[in-house]
């Protein structure tokens, strides 16, 4: 929405990555430099070389910092499992919290009290900081940011001759088709259930067996046969994408056509 891009397409790397495939016609043109500035101005949390500890900036009330935690749903996703680790992070610049919490997670059962503690607590200073009693801290922000704010590749982003992984294509080390998100349904999705080269074979094999004998070649009836498969859905997202890009690219032409 900030950089004023429309056409994006994501895609399931089939191990652990999302592609962000951005085919608006202007941004296909950009330099390398401004692909460079753009992931740049998305990147909060930073991974120095060398480093196991990865830091995340100061979170004030800007782009991307405060409402990316709202929108992505973090929380959640943040605080299972966590237990300890939200007492050391973003804190080391805070003795006067660090120590209160240090001396109050101990009595907290588990990491879900140990997170509304560090919630509660951060909002107050928050609140106090209008008054200017005590410096707002945004803590909790930075937890969610740190553990749960994704890590951007810059050099796929930046290089226009960089090799991508194209959608429909079959991961080497886990066999998973690279599919096309459908975000309205983006919290149904189970990556451990996307179909792999294996299953879609098998689901072709039975789908041929099933059906009657129409004198097509068997690779005509095969890429005839994926409907019946579990892809099928993702070729429908993606077919969806397209079909909207067409659209508003017969739009501009039929805009620029009447202004001339």
């Amino acid at each position: 929405e900030d950089l004023g891009v429309r056409h994006r397409l994501w895609v399931y790397s089939g191990r652990r990555g999302v592609h962000c495939w951005v085919c608006d016609d202007e941004v296909r043109r950009w330099s390398p430099a401004l692909r460079a500035a753009a992931v740049e101005y998305l990147t909060l949390v930073k991974v120095s070389p060398g480093e196991v500890e990865q830091s995340v900036g100061p979170c004030p009330r800007g782009y991307p910092s405060q409402r990316s935690p709202m929108v992505l749903g973090l929380e959640g996703f943040c605080v299972v499992g966590k237990g300890s680790a939200v007492s050391a992070v973003s804190l080391d610049r805070r003795p006067q919290h660090r120590e209160l919490l240090q001396a109050e997670f101990p009595r907290k059962r588990d990491s879900v009290q140990r997170w509304d503690l560090l919630r509660g607590k951060m909002e107050r200073t928050r609140r106090a900081g209008g008054t200017g009693k005590s410096m707002p801290c945004y803590a909790d922000w930075e937890v969610m940011l740190q553990f749960c704010f994704p890590r951007l590749d810059i050099n796929v982003s930046k290089g226009v001759g960089h090799l991508l992984k194209s959608p429909f294509s079959v991961h080497p080390k886990t066999g998973r088709i690279s599919v096309p998100l459908d975000l309205q349904r983006l919290d149904q999705f189970d990556p451990f259930a996307v179909p792999t080269i294996s299953s879609l074979c098998h689901e072709l094999d039975a789908a041929s067996n099933d059906g009657e004998d129409s004198g097509e070649t068997e690779p005509k009836r095969r890429a005839r046969d994926y409907k019946k498969t579990s892809l099928a859905p993702y070729v429908r997202v993606f077919e969806h994408f397209v079909e909207e890009m067409e659209h508003a690219r017969r739009g501009e032409l039929l805009r620029r056509s009447g202004e001339s």
